[in-house]
């Protein structure tokens, strides 16, 4: 499956980043809302990703929301993921970058799977 991805899409000074992965038939949005300045050290409080079409209509999710915050184990694993993407290994071309960003897709791909109903 073809798919391209945009991170760090964001506003300078604010608190909230988003990322998106774009498939040929569907596309993710995933907000991260962090706590503190975003130029010192912030942390990240939340995740919340909804899909859409490519012509942006809002897929409901298997319970008839627009959106999934992503919560528990998996909150633990987007951290560990959305780190290495942002890390100085990774923007110096030091680790596999494919490798990296498909981790990231395959994480993002199974939470969307398990939350919607796609046709």
């Amino acid at each position: 499956m073809n798919y391209t991805l945009e991170l760090n899409t964001q506003d300078p000074g604010s608190n909230v980043v988003f990322n998106n992965i774009v498939f040929d038939s569907f596309k993710v949005n995933i907000v991260e809302r962090h706590t503190g300045s975003m130029r010192s050290r912030s942390k990240l409080n939340h995740v919340l990703f909804k899909v859409r079409t490519l012509d942006n209509n809002l897929i409901q999710t298997k319970e008839g929301n627009g959106r999934i915050k992503i919560k528990g184990e998996d909150f633990e694993m987007y951290q560990k993921a959305i780190q290495v993407l942002s890390s100085y290994e990774y923007k110096n071309k030091l680790i596999n970058r494919k490798e990296a960003e498909e981790n990231y897709v395959h994480f993002i791909l199974r939470l969307v799977i398990s939350n919607y109903t796609l046709n």
